[in-house]
């Protein structure tokens, strides 16, 4: 199964269309108030040393640039074309690699994992992004790159976000004029319930080891000059010795614990 042809044009389109300058894109907030904030939650979970790093759904790279400042090697991977041509031309110290990848397509994921092994894998804001079909196929593909050396940090927009994204989509004098293009394209963000994110991570083989709570910064401001947040639930993810990663109910284990 691989993502919808209308799909793949939106975005294609979306990163054809949209500003080169920085900051220019709604969620392209500066990468040490987004990535910065969540390698202090990732980092504590990374037991294996050299892996290296994926930033699955790069987009424009500037999260991946920022991946490659702190490790050896990082590779950013995305569906669009325009978007990686983006990520490549911005990276004039090519510090980082990147691949166009179809990661709901299992044989495109199992190559990129024979080529580099085990990594880690930095996602952020894709699964609201997506097709509800393709989510689980997603979150699958993120079990088969970690490995089973690997952590996965995945951050997705929480329930809470909805209002918000509401309030400014039916504003009366329209949305943000960042937030415009995404609808427009139609890619508009999608509703992902709290519940589901872990529950793809357990159906993926995959062992929640910790979670909780971030605002999920934006490059947009209110009127009275407040930079829009949404609410996000971020979680690591990895697989653990059996002893550990035991299940009671069907619900994930932290640290030999259930959550929820």
């Amino acid at each position: 199964m691989s993502v919808t042809e209308r799909y793949r044009e939106a975005w294609e389109s979306f990163w054809e269309d949209a500003p080169a300058e920085p900051g220019s894109v709604f969620w392209d907030a500066e990468p040490a108030l987004t990535a910065g904030l969540h390698l202090a939650l990732f980092e504590p979970e990374l037991t294996a040393v050299g892996l290296p790093m994926v930033d699955l759904g790069c987009g424009n790279g500037s999260q991946t640039r920022f991946l490659a400042d702190r490790y050896r090697k990082v590779i950013g991977a995305d569906l669009s074309v325009a978007a990686l041509d983006r990520a490549r031309h911005a990276d004039r110290a090519e510090q980082a690699e990147y691949r166009q990848l179809d990661a709901t397509m299992a044989d495109q994921v199992a190559a990129l994992h024979a080529e580099l092994g085990d990594v880690n894998v930095y996602m952020r804001g894709v699964l609201h992004q997506s097709e509800p079909a393709d989510r689980q196929p997603l979150i699958d593909a993120v079990a088969a790159l970690v490995g089973e050396r690997g952590r996965a940090f995945v951050v997705e927009l929480s329930e809470r976000a909805r209002p918000v994204l509401r309030g400014l989509a039916d504003h009366p004098a329209g949305p943000p004029p960042k937030l415009a293009p995404v609808f427009a394209h139609g890619i508009a963000p999608g509703e992902v319930s709290d519940a589901a994110v872990p529950a793809y991570v357990v159906r993926a083989g995959l062992v929640v080891l910790d979670s909780g709570e971030l605002p999920l910064l934006t490059t947009e401001f209110t009127p009275d000059g407040r930079r829009i947040e949404l609410p996000s639930l971020w979680l690591v993810a990895g697989r653990v010795p059996g002893e550990v990663a035991g299940r009671v109910a069907g619900r994930p284990v932290r640290r030999g614990k259930m959550i929820g």
